[in-house]
């Protein structure tokens, strides 16, 4: 404690010492601070707030019908992006700032400055916006904020105006693009159709399943011929039966077998083919017993008289419709057995034409519906386009409009004079203890004995004259008028600061 009151008491020493360098020192930074304050520059804010609506009845009532933009984001943008280069060089050019720029030095050096100048303000949250700018001219600040003002509105349409006309441009040319590959896809494949008619599936099978049903065909035609020649042959052994014994019947054992032979027959023609050896085989045997059939009945004698009855007469009729049945079912069992052969004919190069038909289907089919979504997406583009540049989609409000301010906003002389009045008492108590340490003197006996290492045996005091102490007491009334006059022409400066800032 006691070195910390001998460290204060030495620094006063030293400041009573060099007291008029201080008073010097702080009269010149007083003086200096105070006209560089004075002179500065009056500064005028001028700012505009503006409330942007991003709620329209619009958006419920064209949902699903395009793309709506989103318009916080498209705001957000414009906000973080209105002090940028080229926008500050718009407002340049609209105030005529560019005009006082004499070359690209001072012009890099304006843009700059209006950059650090301009601020923006706002939330999303409440879409209210302020703009300002602080320039010592207060008109230059209102067209500028005005410039800022104006950018900010029109920055909402144009670009995405221009986006939607581009996108409308490459679906345009995406369109022509697919109608000349829809066109080479419905020629390929119409002459494919032509070159390939007889060999196309039809509509809901493949060529397996016409296959198939021409097989399942063919077996119920040979079902229905066998049925008829056994209703037929059934009517022949009625009129043959009919006449005297032994006139021209027919062995029912040879009926029973021709019977037999023709069912053992269809049974076979349902699991091969003609050319099969089982089938021709009982083909054969079915000829030869027919063969022995007619000349059974070429041996009997038929009875004159029973051709006449209406019974015979009845069977003759049944028997030629029978006929004439029988006869249309086997040109029909014909007929499905050239269709099962041409079909089984043609199966190894039918399935190679079925993958050709799809190939060319599904490269149509493509086509077809990117050329219909292309058609779509064009639409929605023009609607997104018209709907953005719509002023109902994104409106602003300018609650605050920029006005030319009447009174400076700054800069603030009072905290500057008081800074100044501080810095300058400050330096002076700074200078005379950096005099005193550039000149230093022992001031005290400890201070002697400590630097020097010897003991101090004594002292002697100063013995001042009657004028030299009227001098002393003159310099320290000096030295008070000097501070006091400091003081009071700092309360002036603000008396006089205070006045004019409540004038």
């Amino acid at each position: 404690m006691a070195e910390i009151q001998a460290l204060i008491l030495n620094f006063l020493k030293a400041l009573g010492k060099y007291r008029w360098h201080a008073v010097t020192i702080a009269w010149l930074v007083a003086l200096i601070g105070w006209a560089i304050v004075l002179r500065l520059p009056n500064t005028y804010e001028t700012s505009a707030r503006v409330y942007v609506d991003t709620q329209s009845i619009l958006k419920p009532l064209l949902s699903g019908m395009t793309t709506l933009p989103n318009l916080d984001q498209q705001v957000m943008f414009m906000r973080q992006t209105l002090i940028s280069r080229p926008n500050v060089e718009r407002v340049m050019r609209d105030t005529d700032l560019d005009v006082k720029a004499t070359n690209s030095a001072e012009k890099e050096k304006m843009v700059e400055d209006l950059m650090k100048k301009i601020k923006i303000a706002g939330t999303e949250r409440d879409d209210i916006y302020t703009i300002s700018y602080t320039s010592t001219d207060a008109k230059l600040g209102k067209d500028v904020v005005q410039s800022l003002l104006t950018i900010f509105v029109e920055g909402s349409f144009g670009g995405k105006k221009q986006d939607s006309d581009k996108a409308v441009q490459f679906i345009d040319d995406q369109i022509k693009s697919y109608e000349e590959k829809l066109a080479a896809a419905e020629n390929a494949l119409k002459e494919f159709k032509i070159k390939n008619m007889g060999l196309l599936p039809r509509e809901g099978g493949d060529w397996s399943a016409r296959v198939a049903s021409a097989t399942d065909a063919l077996s119920q035609a040979r079902l229905e011929l066998a049925e008829a020649e056994q209703s037929r042959n059934a009517i022949r052994r009625r009129m043959t039966g009919g006449g005297k014994e032994g006139g021209g019947m027919v062995d029912p054992e040879l009926e029973s077998r021709i019977a037999a032979a023709q069912k053992n027959l269809d049974n076979l023609r349902l699991q091969y083919t003609e050319e099969h050896p089982d089938i021709i085989a009982t083909r054969r045997l079915v000829g030869q017993l027919q063969a022995q059939k007619k000349e059974e009945m070429k041996k009997g004698r038929p009875d004159p008289n029973a051709a006449a009855s209406p019974m015979m007469q009845q069977l003759s009729v049944s028997l030629s419709d029978a006929e004439s049945r029988v006869a249309a079912l086997r040109a029909r069992v014909n007929e499905y057995q050239t269709r099962v052969t041409t079909l089984r004919s043609q199966s190894a190069t039918a399935p190679e034409i079925e993958a050709q038909l799809v190939q060319l289907n599904r490269d149509y089919t493509v086509n077809r519906e990117n050329y219909q979504q292309l058609l779509q997406r064009r639409e929605q583009a023009k609607l997104s386009g018209d709907l953005t540049s719509a002023t109902d989609m994104l409106s602003f409000r300018v609650i605050e409009p920029p006005l030319a301010a009447t009174k400076p906003s700054g800069p603030n002389r009072l905290a500057l004079f008081s800074g100044v009045f501080a810095l300058a008492l400050a330096a002076g108590l700074i200078g005379a203890f950096l005099m005193s340490q550039v000149r230093p003197t022992f001031l005290s006996h400890a201070t002697l004995r400590d630097v020097t290492g010897f003991p101090v045996l004594g002292s002697i005091n100063m013995h001042w004259t009657d004028g030299q102490k009227v001098l002393r007491k003159r310099r320290l009334v000096g030295v008070g008028a000097a501070v006091l006059v400091l003081i009071g022409a700092y309360a002036v400066g603000m008396a006089t600061m205070l006045a004019r800032a409540s004038a």
